[in-house]
């Protein structure tokens, strides 16, 4: 888990009603919003794996991060770690791109846009999808919240910011298919971005229960 303030909502990653198996977290300490996305800074790998160590230790059998920019760190996460590691819900690009009809495109919906690099794609092998990015940049709401450290959240508001930004990347490009929510903080939106879009939506949530559901079964 990033090392964060903001409030963390049924549907977000690190709420553990979210999930309908068991989760346990650990914060990687000093990793801010500010030192992963704004840029990524690549000295926390390590204190990432340090901390995937412990949850291994643990007893944890699979593997997943509360921030999807981690995905440039995949490769060492995954080189590291002995266990399945899901860094970055945009792995379910590939998966999208199987329902593509010609002349579509994936839909990605990010925390920030400009801070999506072809270096974060190519890392996950995605970079040659075909791909439309909706960032919140604009979303105020969102922004103050989950990039700036507010303590509150207006839900409502977030959501209605939420389905302006689904609506401005499918009106902007209509060829526009799937879409992938990038942020983790975003699943608890993903039903109204599915009503106001009317396309397949992939997030966070719908990785890690695809994750657990491919586990041998375990007693709980």
């Amino acid at each position: 888990m990033l090392d964060t303030t903001f409030p963390r909502i049924k549907g977000d990653i690190g709420n553990p009603a979210t999930f309908d198996f068991p989760v346990q977290y650990l914060v990687v300490e000093n990793a801010s919003v500010e030192h992963l996305v704004i840029p990524a800074d690549e000295n926390l790998i390590q204190p990432f794996i340090d901390t995937g160590l412990a949850l291994i230790n643990a007893g944890a059998i699979v593997l997943g991060t509360s921030c999807e920019f981690l995905a440039l760190c995949h490769q060492a996460l995954t080189k590291a770690l002995d266990v399945p590691v899901f860094s970055s819900s945009l792995f379910q690009e590939h998966l999208a791109r199987t329902i593509l009809k010609p002349g579509q495109k994936v839909g990605i919906i990010t925390a920030r846009k400009a801070a999506l690099t072809r270096k974060h794609l190519s890392a996950i092998g995605i970079e040659e999808i075909p791909m439309a990015i909706q960032g919140m940049d604009q979303a105020r709401e969102f922004t103050e919240v989950f990039i700036q450290g507010k303590t509150t959240l207006d839900e409502d508001l977030c959501r209605r910011e939420m389905a302006a930004a689904a609506r401005e990347l499918i009106t902007t490009h209509p060829e526009v298919g799937p879409i992938v929510l990038e942020c983790t903080n975003m699943p608890p939106y993903a039903d109204e971005i599915r009503k106001v879009t009317g396309r397949p939506v992939f997030d966070v949530t719908t990785l890690l229960n695809t994750a657990w559901a491919s586990l041998l079964p375990i007693d709980m």
